[in-house]
């Protein structure tokens, strides 16, 4: 327990004092302040179009100003880009060191690699929660700001635990991200592998497959509101189960055994 305590305050000490721990946050502050700003268009089409804020074609097809709609988009907006950024979290916490060719001294510390591995993926986990949680609450802001109609405490409780499961499912999938980082090492090969899930989700979701897609599930989930969402059923979940152990267990044994000499 001393080594992972050691190991994760290390990975911690990292992202505290880079730029990306501060730009996820700028960046994921966008989602619900553009959110707030789609609902101030959909409430007053004319200005919105006198000011080129938004559309005529946006405007018949965003929906109504309201918090179920803001609530929707702002899910989306989590699964879809939240998706990419999240990756590029992963793929920095675990290409860092080989972008910039510190792999081997930090694997001839005395800690065990699995030990390093498991300390990223702690701190990947809680990086994501944080982050869940300030669109959350920015957007709780925003929405009130906006003054929009149809909130409830029942919708705002499903939305919230609707984000922070989509949350869950996206981790699931990142641990792919992280081996492609590993494998590749640095952030390339992870990013395009993020693009092309991303991509394939969409084909899925065109197809009518959505739901055997793991990439898929989040965008899925995202796009119910209230009890709807137990229209997805236990297959679409089991999926994305099966793809997180493939993905951690493919991650840990290629850092156990591969040659690291590079």
């Amino acid at each position: 327990m001393k080594k992972f305590i050691s190991a994760f305050w290390a990975e911690t000490l990292k992202a505290r004092r880079s730029r990306v721990a501060l730009m996820s946050i700028i960046v994921f502050s966008l989602f619900p302040i553009v959110d707030g700003l789609l609902m101030y268009t959909l409430k007053d089409p004319e200005r919105a179009r006198a000011m080129g804020l938004i559309s005529l074609k946006a405007q018949l097809t965003a929906g109504v100003a309201d918090w179920p709609t803001f609530f929707q988009v702002l899910l989306m907006g989590t699964a879809i880009g939240g998706a990419i950024l999240f990756a590029f979290i992963t793929a920095w916490v675990f290409g860092r060191e080989f972008s910039d060719h510190m792999a081997k001294e930090l694997l001839a510390l005395p800690t065990p690699r699995g030990v390093i591995v498991a300390a990223k993926f702690v701190l990947v986990a809680i990086w994501f929660i944080i982050l869940s949680l300030e669109i959350f609450l920015i957007g709780h802001v925003v929405g009130n700001a906006a003054d929009i109609p149809g909130w409830s405490a029942g919708l705002e409780w499903t939305s919230f635990w609707s984000l922070l499961l989509i949350t869950l499912l996206t981790f699931m999938l990142i641990p792919f991200v992280a081996l492609f980082a590993s494998v590749g090492r640095g952030y390339l090969p992870p990013l395009l592998w993020a693009f092309l899930t991303l991509a394939m989700a969409q084909i899925a979701s065109v197809l009518g497959w959505a739901d055997w897609f793991p990439w898929a599930v989040p965008g899925l989930l995202s796009s119910l509101v209230g009890p709807q969402v137990e229209s997805i059923e236990m297959h679409s979940y089991m999926m994305v189960l099966l793809v997180f152990i493939a993905g951690i267990t493919a991650t840990f044994l290629w850092w156990q055994r591969a040659d690291q000499a590079r």
